[in-house]
């Protein structure tokens, strides 16, 4: 695990008074910014929700007079339950957690600064995180193999074939730097490793100061971390380089509203199903961007494991994350899971000596809207088939998925005739060699303008042809029939619910009922265990269920996101044969947290989020259009009916066993081999050493060239004489790039999903030796700039309204410019490739947009590959809020039109010169002047609004970016 330099910056000598003392027991003691003595000036405090006392304490601490102000602490600590927010707080967090994908390019970016700093001549020692970063290597993992006891070896043999220059660069890393740890594959998932093993609950400095431990990290279900008090969600790469780096995370100050949860689930209720109802009733209350904090008499009586899974779905529930206070259920948690006795007296000394110990009741809080549940009125519930907000009860998805599959795609339905739904159709093997020929088409995109939860992660999926290139062999499953609504895949995986005890012991012990009835799986349908964490394994054969979901087919597939993130590895040939010709409607029932239309497989069109015994119920049944409620699951061995209430574990039955989930001693060992004993696959990875990388040549794998022309001091700033005067900062005899309508989302700009041949990064692979089915996704390829680039406004739904309209009036679709030679002659061609040219020019490039620009999820990709395009502004109507940063943390400059002005209004079509004049010093939300010319030589001038907006930010851009703005910092 990293450790903490314990770098801090200088405090503000206005809340010097609130440096206090608490007594932890045992003779010991510990210093911290009190919260109680902050009151005494703002007493507001002894209101605020527990959530944001929590970020207050953090503003309070890093309190410097510059990144955070005296102000700042006054804007949180007078935080009002109904204000208007327009307010950004300076968030600075304890620490840093990222997974594999999003990893790699953050650690290629320190990578980078150190090798700039050696070619300065400059301490390379000095770039180093300053807070502590753990990466967990869980995304990588697919199941190619299952069913069998060597599914989980021959899964991982093939991960590290295929990702060994990623993770020889990972153990590069992890030697180079104190405060960069990298927990190996076949742990677990990231989130549940945080949960048991990363998470501290309180930090201590070396000169004795204590505080709450709090996090980002670059995946959206980062939020799982909050059921054990901790605050923290997903961000995007650059905000989570900044984090790392010291930086603080700015956020808009939220609304937080409380969730009371009364009573007690009823017996047969697990804790998926309470998710699923939580989920739907706050998709309900569009709690979009706020944070969510649950309080009451039933929270009291929900144990850890149940409130971390409710924490892991804020980002389907649409909340910044779903928070749940420290109490003696967190302490019990922190001792079963193996937590040191100095760490678990700390945690409950901090928190009462901050007023913070406890689940609040009704009236202790201020909320900005309360929610009520009674748990009593949840019930045993699935989620689907496309949305996870879309709860069903049990006894209502035969008769909803038969409704669904004659409505229209509009209504979330399937569009097919009601008369082929009964239909079966014969599969046979048909004989042909080459597998892909026979593959589906690989990652379909989610449609653009859907949630952002919806295309959140779409780029981690590794696809189909790169599993193929392998030759892994299929399961042969002779001639079937299969139909609408069949299960072909079930799989018991996600950080939702594979490390929850209450859920995986109920799906052994329905398992060994089922097994003991002679219920059986059919062969053809896709089962798998994926645990969260190693520790699973261990619990459910000491409790002696792992063979009972070993005889159903429900064998170890490896510890990773697998199937909730598109991992699931492919059907076989005629099965996909089959689906498509007939156009079937088949279904996966799988225990995660993403259910979305050709997420979990591209010919998968049904997908329904289930608890884990619910997982194995439907294996068994093999369809969904079979009532569990009324009809029986299958025929024993006997030949008689076995119903789900004959199966079906009690909570008796759970809770005697679940001792064995919480062993303190296990939890130790387990974790204790994360740098002991990692296993053979990773021992034999062999990374460079030294404290710079030496960046070999590698298609996975790139020096970025952010600090490529790097020196100590700022680029010299020139005056210019332009059309529009002589600032700095002035954009000069700009070509437009794009002209973007309304809602151009980060997944329109950002690389994501599959690389075509024909596209500008395909044809680089191919330039480089690498076949198609070896492309791999983009995400896969994050850490090669030269790949990315090239994706940038790649999307193959992004329509740039340069292009002129066709004979029906649409315009073409795909990443595409009109570029305009020197003579004034306009090409088609990629973007990448106008760009090169321009960039070859020495010309500026500039973008305009509507309303939204950037919308959508966090992707640092869509700032760096902006600016790697040689594209120095974008004017738009309005900004997405965390994109407007990011473009800012790369150089990259946003600008906003005034009232009702827009490029459609000024009649732009492309052809026109821009020149852009800023404010000369760079003022927050000052006035800059667009100036336009025109191919006739008239000229018109447009006054636009800079939306560089705090004054940190007016530092990031004069040095280039918040990375050199950071890299001079830390070799000053």
């Amino acid at each position: 695990m990293a450790q903490s330099n314990n770098e801090r910056p200088s405090m503000n000598n206005t809340f010097a008074n609130t440096l206090q003392t608490f007594k932890a027991g045992l003779g010991k003691s510990g210093r911290f910014y009190s919260l109680p003595e902050l009151a005494k000036t703002f007493p507001n405090v002894r209101r605020l929700p527990f959530s944001m006392r929590i970020v207050l304490e953090s503003v309070l601490r890093n309190c410097d007079g510059r990144k955070v102000t005296a102000e700042h602490v006054a804007q949180v600590a007078n935080w009002q339950p109904n204000a208007e927010r327009t307010d950004e707080i300076p968030f600075t967090v304890a620490r840093v957690v990222l997974q594999d994908f999003t990893g790699v390019p953050l650690l290629a970016d320190l990578a980078a600064m150190r090798s700039a700093a050696q070619r300065l001549g400059k301490d390379v020692g000095r770039i180093e995180p300053l807070v502590p970063v753990d990466l967990v290597v869980d995304h990588s993992i697919m199941v190619d193999h299952y069913g069998t006891k060597d599914a989980i070896d021959l899964n991982m043999q093939l991960e590290f074939r295929r990702n060994r220059e990623r993770y020889q660069f990972m153990k590069w890393g992890m030697q180079a730097f104190k405060t960069f740890g990298v927990v190996p594959p076949g742990f677990g998932i990231v989130h549940q490793v945080n949960l048991e093993y990363l998470a501290r609950g309180v930090h201590q400095r070396d000169d004795g100061v204590c505080y709450f431990d709090s996090l980002v990290g670059t995946d959206s279900h980062t939020t799982m971390i909050n059921g054990i008090g901790v605050v923290g969600w997903g961000v995007g790469g650059i905000e989570g380089e900044a984090a790392m780096l010291g930086q603080p995370v700015y956020f808009l100050t939220p609304d937080v509203v409380g969730f009371e949860l009364t009573g007690k689930l009823r017996e047969g209720c697990t804790a998926t199903d309470l998710v699923l109802t939580v989920t739907e009733i706050l998709r309900k209350h569009k709690v979009v961007g706020k944070f969510v904090e649950f309080f009451g008499e039933g929270t009291r009586n929900i144990a850890v494991p149940d409130r971390a899974t409710i924490g892991n779905m804020a980002p389907e529930y649409g909340a910044t994350m779903g928070f749940f206070p420290v109490d003696e259920r967190t302490l019990e948690y922190f001792e079963g899971t193996g937590r040191s006795k100095d760490q678990i007296k700390y945690l409950e000394a901090y928190c009462k000596a901050q007023g913070m110990f406890g689940v609040p009741m009704p009236g202790d809080i201020d909320y900005s809207q309360v929610v009520r549940l009674d748990l009593g009125d949840v019930t045993p519930s699935l989620s689907g088939p496309k949305r996870p907000q879309d709860r069903i009860e049990l006894g209502k998805v035969a008769s909803t998925f038969t409704s669904l599959f004659s409505r229209p795609v509009q209504e979330n339905g399937f569009n097919q005739s009601a008369d082929v739904l009964l239909t079966r159709h014969l599969v046979q093997r048909p004989g042909i060699e080459k597998m892909d020929e026979r593959l589906p088409a690989d990652n379909p995109p989610v449609p653009i303008g859907a949630p952002r939860f919806e295309r959140e992660m779409q780029d981690n999926k590794p696809t189909l042809p790169a599993a193929h290139a392998m030759s892994v062999p299929h399961v042969e499953v002779g001639d079937i029939t299969i139909g609408n609504g069949d299960v072909l895949i079930a799989a018991i995986t996600s950080c939702t619910n594979t490390s929850n005890p209450g859920v995986m012991l109920a799906a052994g012990l329905l398992a060994k009922k089922a097994v003991e009835k002679g219920l059986k799986v059919k062969p053809h349908i896709k089962t798998s265990l994926a645990p969260g964490s190693r520790m699973v394994t261990e619990y459910l054969q000491d409790a002696k269920l792992l063979p009972y979901l070993e005889q159903l087919g429900f064998t170890l597939a490896g510890y990773g996101c697998t199937t909730c993130i598109g991992n699931s590895g492919d059907l076989t040939p005629e099965i996909n044969e089959a689906i498509s010709q007939s156009d079937l409607v088949c279904a996966a029932v799988l225990s995660g947290n993403r259910n979305f239309e050709a997420r979990i497989h591209p010919n998968i069109k049904a997908n329904f989020l289930a608890s884990p015994p619910l997982v194995v119920a439907y294996a068994l049944a093999g369809t969904v259009l079979k009532d569990l409620m009324t009809e029986p699951v299958g025929q024993g061995a006997d030949g008689k009916d076995v119903w789900l209430g004959d199966i079906w574990p009690t909570s008796d039955e759970i809770h005697k066993l679940m001792r064995h989930a919480m062993n303190a001693k296990g939890y130790r060992n387990n974790y204790g081999k994360v740098k002991s004993d990692p296993g053979e696959l990773w021992g034999g990875i062999q990374g460079v050493s030294g404290a710079t990388y030496n960046w070999p040549t590698s298609t996975y794998i790139a020096e970025p060239p952010f600090f490529a022309d790097f020196a100590m001091e700022p680029p010299a700033a020139k005056p210019v004489q332009s059309a529009v005067g002589g600032s700095p900062q002035a954009i000069r005899d700009a070509r437009i790039m794009a002209l973007f309508g309304d809602s151009i989302t980060t997944d329109h700009i950002s690389p994501a999903g599959s690389i075509k041949d024909t596209s500008p990064a395909g044809r680089w692979l191919l330039e480089h030796g690498v076949q198609k089915p070896d492309f791999n996704s983009y995400g896969s390829r994050r850490g090669n700039h030269e790949v990315m680039m090239r994706g940038t406004f790649a999307n193959v739904r992004i329509k740039n309204l340069m292009l002129p309209p066709g004979p029906d009036g649409s315009r073409e679709e795909g990443g595409l410019t009109l570029y305009r030679h020197p003579d004034g002659r306009a090409e088609k061609m990629f973007i990448y490739d106008a760009a090169m040219k321009y960039i070859a020019e020495n010309r500026a490039t500039v973008i305009l947009a509507g309303e939204e620009y950037g919308t959508g999820s966090s992707r640092d990709w869509a700032a760096k590959g902006t600016q790697l395009l040689g594209i120095k502004a974008v004017v738009a109507r309005s900004f997405e809020r965390i994109h407007r940063s990011n473009l800012v943390g790369m150089g990259v400059l946003p600008l906003q039109f005034q009232g009702d002005m827009s490029w459609q209004a000024l009649g732009l079509t492309g052809e026109e010169v821009i020149d852009i004049e800023p404010d000369p010093q760079l003022r927050p939300q000052s006035q800059a002047a667009m100036v336009i010319r025109r191919p006739d030589g008239s000229r018109q001038e447009v006054k636009l609004t800079l939306r560089i907006d705090t004054a940190i930010e007016v530092d990031y851009y004069r040095h280039g970016g918040i990375l050199p703005y950071v890299l001079r910092q830390l070799l000053a």
